[in-house]
């Protein structure tokens, strides 16, 4: 796979992360709508054009789901259909959807979920949990890129996107739910703090350091995710009415 071309469009915090994972062993190339200039790149990661980020073997997708589809909108007449091409989205269901109906038809398309940030990569030892869910690839090339993630020593789980979305309302999008409602109430360590108030502040300040937008995408976009807030608000209730017993 070593002389693959392979393409990042998108270049935040993540899309950085990611393409200098991926030069390791690819040749890499990125594009940002807000414009890159070259002291913003990786040494040895060209920078494409719009139009050029598409010849590519493999191509991943590094943009907020939120704009997502408007980009897969736009993106649709340019791409090969050689090309593999994944997401990186925190949740699947409408990704993979949205890359289906978009893409050029026969394309060989894997929705993925990194489920780290550009602090736990460079900070945590490996074996971070990354995620695909095949749309509509063949056995060889699963195999191929499961084998790539696990060289990165990444925990690869292969599912559907529906399990994907309902196991992460319950993870990734309660915790993230949970540390903007201990934000808001401004809390701040003490001189007595107990370990486990030390322990939920550590995720207020993981939750928190993530962009807003993040939040709202994991909120609004994960079909089970009202489901799961319901669930939470009405065990806080149960929790609150039982002390008046």
């Amino acid at each position: 796979m070593s002389t693959k071309v392979v393409s990042v469009y998108g270049y935040g915090r993540f899309g950085k992360v990611w393409a200098d994972i991926l030069a390791e062993n690819f040749q890499v190339k990125v594009f940002s709508r807000r414009g890159l200039r070259p002291e913003e790149v990786s040494p040895g990661i060209e920078i494409a054009s719009e139009s050029g980020i598409y010849d590519c073997d493999a191509l991943f997708f590094c943009v907020a789901i939120s704009s997502f589809e408007e980009v897969l909108k736009k993106s649709s007449h340019h791409c090969n259909k050689g090309t593999v091409f994944f997401d990186t989205c925190s949740v699947k269901v409408f990704p993979a959807k949205w890359m289906k109906k978009y893409l050029p038809e026969g394309s060989t398309i894997i929705a993925t979920h990194p489920m780290f940030g550009p602090d736990s990569y460079l900070q945590t030892e490996r074996q971070l949990p990354l995620v695909m869910c095949n749309v509509n690839a063949d056995q060889e090339t699963i195999e191929e890129w499961a084998d790539y993630f696990k060289s990165k020593s990444l925990q690869v789980e292969i599912m559907t996107a529906e399990k994907h979305d309902q196991m992460t309302a319950y993870s990734q999008g309660i915790t993230h739910y949970v540390g903007r409602v201990l934000a808001d109430l401004d809390l701040h360590p003490t001189l007595i703090d107990t370990l486990g108030y030390k322990k939920m502040l550590e995720v207020i300040e993981q939750t928190c350091n993530d962009s807003w937008q993040l939040f709202l995408d994991l909120q609004n976009y994960n079909p089970y995710g009202e489901k799961m807030r319901e669930s939470l608000h009405e065990a806080i209730e149960r929790v609150n009415l039982s002390l008046n017993k």
